[in-house]
């Protein structure tokens, strides 16, 4: 495996840190009205999320799974994160591309309506990212 893959997890977090904090500034730039400011969040939060989609498959096409080494309730505690997330990584995408077409197709109204889900559902997949980095290769690494 080449050195640079074993820097990947530590980028994909960061990636989805960086994802989950354009939602959030993305978000309250909405509720102030600042459309150019949430349109640009918006596309910067894709724009990270699609950077770790692609370094995350490279780095698992390389290097496989990787086992969580913790016991007991800590295992628990990761494959419930780890399952949740990993079944609304796959729900997320199509929410995502729904609602970034309706706001290209200046179709607001529908817009709104789905991306109140697609928000907070992109959101919990973008920190349980994290969450699960952590638990993976810092607190029980």
């Amino acid at each position: 495996m080449p050195k640079y893959l074993s820097l990947l997890p530590h980028v994909n977090a960061v990636l989805n840190a960086t994802s989950a904090i354009f939602l959030v500034a993305g978000y309250r730039q909405i509720r102030q009205g600042k459309i150019r400011r949430h349109r640009n969040c918006q596309l910067a939060a894709l724009a990270a999320s699609i950077v770790f989609l692609l370094s995350y498959v490279t780095y698992h096409y390389f290097h496989g799974t990787t086992r969580f080494p913790g016991k007991g309730l800590a295992r628990l505690l990761y494959f419930t994160i780890l399952t949740s997330h990993t079944v609304l990584a796959v729900v997320i995408v199509p929410l995502v591309l729904v609602t970034i077409t309706r706001a290209f197709r200046a179709d607001f109204v529908r817009h709104k309506r789905i991306a109140r889900w697609t928000l907070p559902l992109w959101l919990y997949v973008s920190v349980t990212g994290v969450l699960v980095y952590l638990m993976l290769y810092q607190i029980w690494a």
